[in-house]
């Protein structure tokens, strides 16, 4: 299905898709480095609380805005006339790869979750690793755009 009615709106679509994935992709780098040095501080410190708030606003006020914003501009350049090609395989790659965000997104809101009740499970090591997830999303999906390998 596309609505050709939003057309004429494609580079405003292109534009405010880019810059909510960029805040969405800016929370997703940052968040995990803060969960590392929040393991770093003893649970009830005010270094721990300052961490708390830090990472609560974060999430819900840039990531999960920036995020949904994201999922609102890709749907519409999606239902743009000419915005899909359904048979060329790097929009499949492309489109697993941004799944993989939103997994990404939920597990980072879970570790949030668990840092605020002052139950994290993981090492600091875990998010040293987990940091690096969204950029090997990120470069997926930008060379899947951009070059159209396949």
């Amino acid at each position: 299905m596309v609505i050709d009615t939003l057309l004429p709106w494609l580079r405003w679509l292109i534009a405010f898709h880019i810059m909510s994935v960029m805040a969405w992709m800016a929370g997703l780098f940052y968040l995990p480095r803060l969960f590392v040095y929040h393991c770093q501080v003893a649970v009830g410190s005010q270094e721990n609380l300052r961490f708390k708030i830090m990472e609560r606003r974060l999430l819900k006020a840039i990531m999960t805005p920036a995020m949904c914003a994201s999922l609102f501009f890709g749907v519409l350049l999606v239902l743009t006339p000419g915005g899909v090609n359904w048979h060329a395989g790097w929009w499949h790659t492309k489109l697993t790869a941004v799944f993989c965000m939103f997994v990404f997104h939920g597990c980072c809101a879970r570790w949030c979750k668990d840092f605020s009740s002052d139950h994290n499970r993981h090492s600091e090591k875990f998010y040293r690793i987990a940091n690096e997830v969204p950029t090997i999303l990120m470069m997926i999906i930008v060379i899947m755009v951009v070059v159209q390998p396949f």
